[in-house]
């Protein structure tokens, strides 16, 4: 088997996966252009913020997983990956205290112009009298948007800063909000005005796409703190620019829309500009602590699909299948039984969208329980019965009612 990590990965982990005696490619510095070639004949393919184009998957006539060492997968063509049948699995909240502190850093920095103070005296500046006016954060107000894993580490460091956390997520009830000491709010619109200090902390999907709108934008109070460490399709930059640069607001952004793929190089765009707007270079998810637990993450999911074909957090699986009848077949644990079974089911134009076939102690019978999309004929049924050299009983439940 082959595989192809085709981002940065740490050593202790590499010499993990050299012992499951693979055939192991590492080349941390691929392009997504590149990497159709490089990953021809992968088997599984690992990746951080490189890039998974359809070409890629499409290309891949081995490939049959993708892990994404990090939470999303917006970085990979999902809907090429499914239609291809490969699984797609991520490491969800490995690096959510990472992005948490990288939240809090910009927080400060933007209350306290520590990037400005740090530039002016580099460049042989002293202006005590300009940064000993920043307001302080105690007692003031947090709206957090998003409390997924990455949003309660948010709160969790909030609290002790003495910061009033207001909370929304779609998930979220006044009791888990109360028990995360924060208060719930039941929506963003409402949310944002009370805010002084707003964190964003999405998953980006078609209902968070666009969320933080220009609407919104400009019903933040005066002097706001917005804080995006998410993704930057959820948020309006244009109006968040716009807002900055009309006074109202300032900005810490660790996402911004076309950042560049390459780990290093020139930029620029004009958001680098902005004084106002204190832009880190995509690394919420960027130190040691996380990405060595990311990389575990990934190396537990590699064992277990190698090992026993079990893929853990696989985000591409159907949530919900067209299956509205299910066939239960307990039958003799021998060759050609379920054959049968399949054979009689393909004859009546049924279509299996779920099987699973279990296995009862001493190995002499076994359960399979079988999801279709329709109901099958009452001759299938007798059919699949009638053969009692093979078949105990067979029992058709209709999953509508």
């Amino acid at each position: 088997m082959k595989i192809l990590i085709a981002d940065k990965f740490p050593d202790k982990q590499i010499d993990e996966i050299k012992k499951m005696k693979v055939v192991l490619d590492y080349a941390p510095k691929l392009k997504s252009e590149e990497l159709p070639e490089a990953a021809k004949e992968a088997d599984i393919l690992i990746v951080r913020s490189t890039e998974v184009h359809a070409d890629c998957i499409e290309k891949s006539s081995k490939l049959s997983l993708i892990i994404r060492a990090g939470a999303g997968v917006n970085n990979i063509d999902m809907k090429a990956a499914s239609e291809r049948g490969i699984y797609v699995a991520n490491c969800p909240g490995k690096n959510s205290i990472a992005v948490a502190e990288l939240a809090m850093g910009l927080i400060l920095s933007l209350d306290r112009s520590i990037p400005d103070n740090v530039m002016d005296l580099r460049a042989g500046k002293w202006n005590k009298g300009k940064y000993s006016k920043a307001d302080g954060i105690f007692g003031k107000t947090l709206g957090v948007i998003g409390v997924g894993q990455i949003g309660k580490e948010v709160i969790k460091r909030a609290i002790p800063f003495g910061l009033k956390v207001i909370a929304w997520s779609r998930s979220l009830t006044p009791e888990s909000s109360a028990e995360l000491g924060a208060t719930f709010c039941p929506s963003v619109k409402e949310l944002i005005p009370q805010c002084d200090i707003l964190s964003v902390h999405l998953a980006l999907k078609p209902e968070t796409r666009g969320l933080i709108s220009k609407e919104l934008i400009a019903a933040m109070k005066p002097g706001t703190l917005f804080i995006n460490t998410a993704r930057a399709e959820i948020v309006d930059e244009e109006a968040i620019i716009e807002a900055v640069k009309a006074g109202r607001i300032r900005a810490g952004l660790d996402v911004i829309k076309n950042e560049p793929e390459a780990k290093e190089g020139e930029f620029t765009g004009a958001i680098g500009k902005v004084p106002a707007i204190y832009t880190t270079h995509h690394i919420g998810a960027s130190t040691e602590q996380a990405q060595d637990a990311v990389a575990s993450e990934t190396v537990r999911i590699l064992k277990n699909y190698i090992s026993q074909g079990i893929v853990d957090n696989w985000v591409n699986r159907c949530k919900k299948t067209k299956a509205m009848w299910q066939l239960v077949v307990r039958h003799y644990d021998k060759p050609g039984v379920l054959a049968n079974v399949l054979n009689e089911l393909k004859s009546d134009g049924i279509n299996i969208e779920e099987v699973e076939n279990v296995i009862f102690e001493g190995e002499k019978t076994a359960c399979c329980t079988i999801r279709l999309d329709s109901k099958p004929s009452d001759r299938a049924i007798a059919q699949i019965g009638s053969r009692t050299s093979e078949v105990i009983n067979a029992t058709l439940i209709d999953l509508g009612e």
